[in-house]
């Protein structure tokens, strides 16, 4: 007899945005044989029959589409197994917690959630309803990443007394977050919440501790109204439309993206978001200069810092220990060229200019009383966050098996954001703060 056909897992995404594309494309094609969609949410009509053409483009029916209100109602008629939340940070919870309460397992973006208390709404769900939240910290999948956990776990370094992490945003990417809605602290949590979340949890992970005390220094120096004093202004509260952005190579202009005019230009009139906003126009309430000072549970520290106007990117991770000390440099673009600087990060570019912009990942272990020893990268890419989306999707979509337990819990997604919203508070306060102070888990 033939094996018995197995059930498809129904999926169902909330937030049609760009964020969304991965996990559509990725249920449509790649994992078409354990799991499907079945329906889409979203404030905006025009942003969920934009994913359905591209469905259709990519040989899948399109699916139905609900507004967000209904999203209740979509779980039970569309029979979901399976949530994925990817809409704006603030509103996560909501979603998560609906979702678990009908009885659906959630895969969500990162952040979790923005703050405290939408924390413990969510923790408190996972533990009342025994359904399983999944955060997708896509970095712990990069295969430079997971090479670093297993040496770290099997004593490269020895016991870990301290990690410092440098992470940079180019020009490109960096000036990015203050186009968008990520712009406002309130929605985003800001880059030590938004970003910063994935930096937070790698180190969580690669210890397998938790953070005990956050301080934290930062600014907004570069981007919103500072950026008159740089001599990078322009006056215009929006790309699109307006000759003084003409020359502004921080605009971003949607109508020479075909993608993103129908998810963002062709859907405006619907709720009136505008996702190419002068990023050096006022109304910007985050930070892009950040330094954090970070204690564990196991004693050990670290020292972090986000620079989001960097004319490189990538990043760099120092760990020291007992035994020795291991060093990953990345760079992911050692320059923004002139034909990219007003694209978005990733995006395709053509002729000459793509080929001048060139990446590398280097890891190094240096032990005590020898040469160091160059440690070889198989598998990296500038592609795909270092090819970690693929190797993702595969285990949270497509049920490959996960030995390095790399499938983020509510836990994880807790430990990671209250690394960041101790940093936000110790930058309101000036002192130091302890993270079991924001909230208390077990």
């Amino acid at each position: 007899m033939p094996p018995p056909v197995r059930e498809r897992i129904r999926h169902a995404l909330v937030g049609a945005g760009a964020r969304a594309e991965m996990f559509v494309r990725a249920l449509a094609l790649d994992h078409a044989d354990t799991a499907e969609l079945v329906a889409l949410a979203d404030v905006n009509q025009a942003r969920m029959d934009a994913h359905n053409r591209w469905l259709v483009e990519l040989g899948h029916p399109p699916v139905p589409t609900y507004q967000a209100a209904e999203f209740a109602a979509m779980l039970a008629k569309e029979r979901v197994d399976v949530v994925l939340v990817t809409s704006v940070d603030v509103t996560h919870d909501e979603y998560v917690v609906a979702a678990l309460r009908a009885g659906c397992d959630v895969v969500t973006e990162k952040p979790m959630t923005v703050d405290a208390p939408r924390c413990r709404r969510i923790l408190d769900a996972v533990a009342e309803t025994g359904r399983r939240v999944t955060v997708a910290f896509n970095y712990r999948y990069n295969p430079l990443h997971e090479l670093l956990r297993r040496m770290l776990a099997d004593g490269a370094v020895g016991e870990i007394g301290s990690v410092h992490f440098e992470w940079l945003l180019d020009v490109r990417h960096g000036a990015d977050y203050f186009r968008r809605w990520h712009r406002d602290k309130a929605t985003s949590g800001g880059l030590l919440v938004h970003k910063a979340s994935h930096h937070f949890d790698l180190v969580n992970w690669w210890l397998d501790a938790r953070p005990v005390e956050v301080h934290a220094a930062g600014r907004l120096f570069f981007y919103g109204e500072t950026g008159r004093r740089h001599g990078y202004a322009r006056d215009y509260e929006r790309a699109h439309g307006s000759p003084a952005a003409d020359d502004d190579p921080f605009a971003l202009r949607l109508a020479e993206h075909p993608r993103l005019r129908e998810l963002y230009l062709d859907a405006e009139s619907e709720d009136g978001y505008h996702r190419d906003r002068n990023v050096f126009a006022p109304g910007v309430t985050i930070e892009d200069d950040l330094a954090v000072l970070a204690r564990y549970s196991s004693g050990a520290t670290m020292t972090y810092h986000l620079t989001a106007y960097a004319p490189w990117e990538g990043y760099r991770v120092m760990i020291n220990g007992s035994r020795g000390r291991l060093e990953l440099e990345v760079t992911e673009s050692d320059h923004v060229s002139p034909a990219g600087a007003g694209a978005l990060n990733g995006a395709a570019l053509h002729g000459d200019e793509a080929a001048v912009e060139r990446g590398e990942a280097r890891l190094t272990l240096r032990p005590f009383w020898a040469p160091p020893v160059p440690i070889p990268v198989p598998g990296w890419t500038r592609r795909g966050h270092g090819g970690a989306d693929a190797r993702m999707t595969r285990v949270l979509l497509g049920g490959q098996p996960d030995p390095l337990d790399r499938a983020a819990t509510a836990y994880d997604g807790a430990l990671a954001l209250l690394t960041g919203l101790a940093a936000n508070r110790s930058l309101d306060t000036g002192a130091p703060v302890r993270v079991a102070d924001l909230l208390t888990l077990p």
